[in-house]
């Protein structure tokens, strides 16, 4: 560690890095008063907190960043951490995505959308929910019930008559006026008490208007009502869980095993639980800089942020922290350690959640630990594969070749560092040459980054793995990184071209003359066809989307008048090449740059296609 002259730094309010030999960031902190804080780590008694010796062995200079106030220092220190990911601070390792579902009232008639991330624009957001799937099947039967709009009113005006939905009772059909907006306003207010957690709201207001319909003979449409009343009863999930003083809260629950720490987060709307969310964190470092660090890092995502967040203690920091998520959320946020009462017991089922996830993960990873085991001798490989990675190339009849790079660390996919590449020096269908060229990038990065794989598998047979071995030898690490290729199964014909037989999966091993073959339905034979299967799909997903945005382009420059810089300013103005399609000619002509000729050419263009 290099000597470091505390008296140097300012005694305001900052942002202070810590960075090793080679520049990186190590460690990314704040502080009301920069020398005071810095000097606690190079005191005599030291910092207090395990890790920070490692910190400090590597440490070769610190930068600050004044700020003019504490609550500006914390604002930019989550911005650096984003940035940098420093490895001395909070790394969240989330479970799963989830979910939410977003309600513009602002729109003319309001649509469902489920939606990953909650941005503050106004719109009504429910959630978070834990499952896609089941949020989409959820509002499959909340369409049954209050059917609104499926698709852009632009594009369901276009039509001549209402949609499927429509002729099967799950729209409305406002694009055509068969609803009136009054009416449809009833049942966007149907849609947002049942979403709160407000279905005996609903179902009330339902009783009332079937017993109007009823007594004024109007059986249809008592019908129509008391069928809605019986799918909203089978619907709604009855929960046993307390009030706990009703309204929106978010529970932390935290449980430390030396080095390891689990924390839970309890999701409460409307006084019931909805969701369970949990966070694996390799931690040494003192509990209240952990709870800040998740509160600045959770938080400072595009997710819901609720009226109440309840935590099992109250760092120093609360009232800033407090100030900073009530100007997140746009309204009063509150901080609460509670002591007693029912928001405590609340704590404390998070912390069990907390302590059950702990117990559920090292279940899982010792069931990992096996599945590698398996892949180590089944592949005869002289280390444990830990991170493996797998490429895979991409193209149709030769172009928009790409490359895709798919990582399990551990055994889990690590979707973070899943890579994809554009093809630069290759033209036409050259897989190997493509390959190649891959391989090379990604390991030469590798090199410098110093987060070399412990096995490299590729989607191919023997040519490939050569391509491989090669690259290896080149690049100086064939002795570091173990290599293999896996060839898909095949399917025997007879001479009647019926099916008559399907082969295993092979993988090929440099040095091996014959594939070896893993026992099937095997839980390593699982995990490496996972891994293939997750490069293929990453390469397609890729590939799918850089040749869409040549259609893109083309679509738009075939158009008399619109060449690559007119282009840009559409897609700039409007967003995406669907709205450019759906505009008027007058938004068109709005447009900065575009003479009203060349608009209404665009214009003409798109509605000759249809």
């Amino acid at each position: 560690m290099k000597k470091i002259d505390l008296r140097r730094f300012p005694t305001s309010a900052g942002v202070y890095l810590m960075k090793g030999s080679d520049g990186q960031i190590l460690y990314v902190g704040k502080a009301k008063n920069l020398r005071n804080r810095l000097r606690s780590y190079f005191s005599g008694t030291g910092d207090g907190r395990a890790h920070i010796q490692f910190l400090l062995k590597r440490l070769e200079t610190v930068e600050t960043i004044v700020t003019d106030t504490e609550k500006e220092a914390l604002i930019l220190e989550n911005t650096l951490i984003k940035k940098h990911h420093p490895r001395y601070n909070l790394s969240l390792r989330d479970d799963k995505t989830y979910v939410s579902v977003r309600l513009d009232l602002r729109e003319e008639f309001p649509s469902l959308q489920v939606v990953r991330k909650v941005k503050q624009d106004g719109a009504l957001y429910f959630g978070p929910y834990s499952s896609a799937a089941a949020v989409r099947a959820t509002l499959k039967q909340i369409y049954r019930m209050f059917p609104l709009r499926h698709y852009p009113l632009a594009t369901c005006r276009r039509r001549g008559r209402p949609c499927l939905f429509f002729q099967i009772g799950q729209c409305s059909g406002p694009c055509h006026g068969k609803i009136t907006p009054e009416a449809y306003g009833r049942l966007v207010q149907g849609v947002i008490a049942l979403l709160s957690g407000r279905e005996n709201e609903v179902l009330g207001d339902l009783r009332r208007q079937m017993n109007v319909a009823a007594a004024t003979f109007r059986y249809e449409e008592a019908a129509h009502l008391r069928d809605q009343l019986r799918a909203i009863e089978a619907t709604v999930e009855r929960q046993k869980v307390v009030e706990a003083g009703g309204g929106d809260q978010d529970v932390l629950g935290l449980h430390r095993e030396g080095g390891e720490v689990e924390i839970a987060l309890l999701f409460i709307r409307r006084g019931k639980l909805t969701a369970r969310r949990t966070f694996s964190i390799e931690w040494r470092m003192d509990e209240e800089e952990l709870l800040c660090g998740f509160l600045q890092q959770y938080y400072g995502k595009e997710v819901l942020i609720p009226e109440r967040v309840l935590v099992p203690f109250l760092p120093e920091s609360a009232p800033l922290l407090e100030e900073w998520l009530g100007e997140r959320k746009g309204s009063r946020v509150r901080l609460q350690r509670p002591v007693r009462g029912e928001r405590a017991r609340l704590v404390e089922l998070a912390a069990r959640n907390a302590a059950e996830a702990f117990r559920e993960r090292g279940s899982r990873q010792e069931a990992r630990e096996l599945v590698l085991n398996e892949v180590k001798e089944r592949l005869q490989l002289d280390r444990l594969p830990r991170r493996m990675e797998c490429f895979d190339i991409s193209n149709i009849q030769g172009a928009q070749s790409v490359g895709s790079m798919a990582v399990m660390i551990d055994g889990e996919p690590a979707r973070q560092d899943y890579r994809s590449y554009n093809i630069r020096t290759v033209a036409g269908a050259d897989d190997y040459a493509s390959l190649a060229e891959v391989l090379g990038r990604r390991l030469r990065r590798a090199v410098e980054e110093g987060n070399l794989p412990d096995l490299i598998l590729i989607d191919g047979g023997k040519g490939q793995l050569g391509v491989l071995t090669a690259v290896l030898e080149e690049t100086g690490l064939a002795g570091r990184i173990e290599a293999a290729a896996i060839a898909k199964s095949r399917v025997l014909a007879n001479v009647r071209g019926k099916a008559v037989e399907k082969t295993e999966e092979r993988f090929f091993r440099p040095g091996r003359k014959n594939p070896m073959i893993l026992r099937g339905g095997s839980a390593a034979l699982f995990l490496l066809e996972r891994l293939r299967n997750e490069a293929h799909r990453f390469a397609i997903t890729h590939h799918r989307k850089r040749r869409g945005k040549k259609v893109l382009a083309s679509a738009l420059e075939e158009i008399p008048g619109v060449g690559p810089t007119r282009r840009r300013v559409l897609l700039k103005h409007f967003g995406s090449l669907k709205k450019i399609k759906e505009a008027s000619f007058e938004e068109l002509r709005a447009a900065p740059g575009i003479p009203e000729a060349v608009a209404r050419g665009v214009y003409e263009s798109f509605r000759q296609g249809e």
